[in-house]
Parts: structure tokens; sequence; C-alpha cells
């Protein structure tokens, strides 16, 4: 049986280098992201009170890393299981399987979070209803 997607979930440590004049942090895709990274973006400017995210993908896997700031990601299944994780030091991130559904709220107003993608933008492998996930992860469930 497969490992779940849920159990794959887990937070990356990326190697700082600094001195007197700040600090670096180099991320590689296929070394220190478990993907080649095919597309970058970067969410900034979001109110405390608003939820980000709000969907699973098919096919893309994420790395989040609030590179200023701070913010929270609540992780769900679709089988009742869910895990938060606090992003708030700029050289930490969460990889994110395909096929979790992911909420990223709780922003601090300096927040700014980096999201590289293993994916180019496809809509079509987006699924942004929770029902409709939890509809296809028991789909997927019912035929390992």
């Amino acid at each position: 049986m497969e490992q779940h997607n849920m159990n794959k979930v887990r937070m990356l440590e990326f190697a700082e280098h600094g001195d007197d004049r700040g600090h670096l942090v180099i991320v590689e895709g296929g070394i220190d992201i478990p993907f080649e990274i095919k597309r970058t973006f970067y969410i900034y400017g979001s109110k405390t009170d608003v939820v980000r995210g709000q969907h699973a993908n098919k096919k893309t896997q994420f790395v989040l890393i609030n590179v200023a700031g701070k913010s929270k990601v609540r992780v769900r299944d679709g089988e009742g299981n869910e895990a938060i994780y606090c992003l708030n030091r700029p050289h930490t991130g969460i990889y994110l399987p395909t096929m979790v559904w992911k909420d990223m709220y709780d922003f601090s107003e300096d927040s700014v979070l980096l999201v590289l993608a293993s994916e180019h933008y496809d809509a079509t492998e987006y699924i942004r209803d929770y029902g409709e996930f939890v509809r296809a992860i028991k789909g997927e469930n019912e035929n390992e």
C-alpha cells in the first residue's frame, strides 16, 4: 500500500550562511527541494483574517517558505486528519506533496510567503472544492 500523502508533508530546514554582513540561504531544486522547481511566486500584503490556498493539486508539489514575517499552514488529508505548521523562520519551509488540502492563514503584517512549485500553472489540476477533494481521496483509497 502506498504511503499516505499526509505522511509525506514535512518541515524542511535549509543551511544558513552568514557573517557580520547578514545571512544567505540557498535552496536548489532537486537538492534542498525534493523536486525540480518550475514555478515560483510569493504572497504578501495579506491581512491577518485572510485565508489563502484553499485547494489541493493533482500534479503539483509545493514548498512554502516565509522569507519574512510569519504565517500558518493547515494541511488536511480529506479523511479527517489535519496538521498545522507555523512558518516563522526564513531558513525553514514546508513540503506539500500532491493531493493534500492546504490553507494558509494568520499572516503577520510583514509576511512574504515564497512558494516553489514542481509544475507550471494549470488550472485544470487544482481542486478548489473540499467536498470534491474528499470524493477524490475516497476514490483513490478504494483503488488501492
